[in-house]
């Protein structure tokens, strides 16, 4: 079968001539899902790229062809790839947050695209049919909803729907479910899994994530520092690997099955009582009551819009829009951080989940980790200085970086950046808001393995916001299930994976994939 995407000898390198990607060549057929898997800085996001002719700023073609349907893609001007892209080749970015205009309606978005690439049926009848196909609604007041009011999986399910709304030849999928629970996630899967296998759309699927590579992928491409060192059918690579970073990166999946850590002590650190969130008749959270103790990991687990991350911010004073208490070693917390105390802020400390959100693009990595140090402690310039560099190399991204700004660094860097700044000031409490989802399975053991000592080390309590129950053995001690904003089963790790009580436990652990 002719390929609808193929990469032939592409060499890439910066303006200053450092090769990024060196004879990289693959092919995907119509209806086939080709993973390409690697870690942060392997080159897989800029080969996605390239079949749409985009590179980012700094890089250069250096040799090689892309074709994708029959047209040479390097060969188009600017004007060309623009009609190109959305049209013949279509591509999903990792943060949906910054794919989708925050001041247009998402019915809007979609129907932009259909009307941009003259879509000769009925726009609204089309909108509405791909919304249904990504599991949203597809009436006429989910659709005047800004992105603001949505999930961050239901704004990564907007822009997979406007993706394929013009049915593409070719989608360039770049961690999709990064950022999805376990749930949406497997509806996501089905869903590209069924439109690729329905339209013949040929689908190149950019991911860290092998358990999902093991759900999706017909093909698997390994790169590794600018070239592809293994290729073949998913199940020859995951199963019997040739490639020693193949064998590495399999050894770095989070395993469900792994043994928890001992019980915790009984002294809590932080703890929430009665914490209920409206917004008008919107209950978000509903009495909830969580406890963590000091050196201890409580693992909050539950789906797009169970409340997880709403209850987290009202544990950093992130929202003062709930009612309830929050209190730290025993002493109730005012609902703002703006209203906490230096040294209650520095207590607490928090990770976001979107990295590229929560730096400042205008401020280098050494200079965004040093804003804690320089508003809650009262360290030298000098000593601030040292203790950068040391979080630097404490989370794997070395003194190299430091005066590189966000956009200069790939999405897993930015992460790594991002737990940095937090770590820096020594919190008491850690509020980990899917702080590895953005990040390849060998960094993200690091991560994981980096937070267990540091908890170890300072007696830190650490809340793990998650919908990837698969880490629940690696990292925590207790796991508490959010769903519909309240708590529906709690209990160590152990006994809630092997014997969960709850049916929404249940159908978690059912949707979760596994190698």
């Amino acid at each position: 079968m002719t390929a609808a995407l193929e990469v032939t000898g592409l060499a890439v390198s910066t303006v200053a001539g450092s090769p990024v990607l060196t004879d990289v060549s693959f092919a995907v057929a119509p209806g086939e899902v080709l993973a390409l898997v690697g870690e942060s800085g392997s080159g897989k996001t800029t080969a996605g790229l390239a079949a749409l002719g985009h590179f980012r700023r700094g890089l250069a073609v250096a040799g090689g062809q892309v074709t994708v349907a029959g047209v040479d893609v390097l060969s188009l001007d600017a004007a060309a790839r623009r009609r190109l892209r959305g049209s013949t080749v279509a591509y999903i970015p990792q943060d949906p947050a910054l794919s989708l205009n925050p001041a247009l309606r998402i019915g809007l978005q979609i129907a932009e695209v259909l009307e941009t690439h003259g879509y000769e049926g009925s726009v609204d009848e089309r909108v509405g049919s791909v919304l249904a196909e990504v599991g949203l609604p597809a009436d006429a007041a989910y659709r005047r909803r800004y992105p603001h009011q949505l999930s961050g999986g239901q704004q990564q399910r907007v822009g997979i729907a406007m993706a394929f709304a013009c049915r593409p030849a070719v989608v360039v999928l770049d961690e999709p479910t990064t950022g999805l629970d376990v749930v949406t996630q497997a509806l996501v899967l089905k869903t590209v899994r069924a439109l690729t296998a329905e339209h013949d759309v040929a689908a190149l699927y950019i991911t860290h994530d092998l358990a999902v590579v093991a759900e999706i992928a017909d093909r698997v491409a390994v790169m590794y520092r600018g070239d592809i060192v293994e290729c073949g059918p998913a199940a020859t690579v995951l199963r019997t690997p040739s490639h020693a970073y193949t064998r590495r990166l399999l050894d770095a999946v989070p395993d469900p099955d792994a043994a928890s850590a001992p019980p915790p002590p009984e002294d809590p650190v932080l703890a929430t009582r009665d914490v209920s969130v409206s917004y008008g008749q919107h209950v978000v959270l509903r009495g909830v009551d969580v406890s963590v103790a000091r050196g201890e990991c409580l693992l909050l687990l539950g789906e797009s819009g169970s409340g997880k991350t709403t209850l987290s911010q009202c544990i950093a004073g992130l929202t003062a829009a709930y009612s309830g208490t929050v209190s730290l070693a025993g002493t109730s917390l005012a609902v703002s951080t703006r209203q906490r105390s230096d040294e209650q802020r520095r207590r607490i400390q928090y990770v976001f989940q979107s990295p590229f959100s929560s730096l400042n693009p205008r401020k280098t990595v050494a200079q965004s980790i040093e804003v804690p140090l320089t508003r809650l402690t009262s360290l030298s310039r000098a000593e601030r200085r040292a203790r950068v560099d040391e979080m630097l190399d404490r989370v794997r991204l070395g003194r190299a970086l430091a005066d590189r700004l966000p956009d200069q660094l790939s999405g897993g860097e930015r992460q790594r950046a991002a737990i940095a700044r937090a770590l820096v000031t020594t919190p008491d409490v850690l509020v980990c808001d899917e702080v590895t989802s953005a990040l390849d399975v060998s960094v993200q053991a690091t991560i994981v393995e980096l937070l267990g000592e540091l908890r170890r080390e300072l007696g830190m309590a650490m809340l793990f916001v998650t919908h990837n129950i698969a880490l629940a053995g690696e990292v925590a001690d207790r796991i508490a299930v959010l769903q519909g904003g309240a708590i529906v089963e709690e209990g160590p790790v152990r006994d809630v994976l092997d014997a969960p009580s709850h049916d929404y436990t249940r159908e978690l652990l059912a949707a979760t994939p596994r190698l």
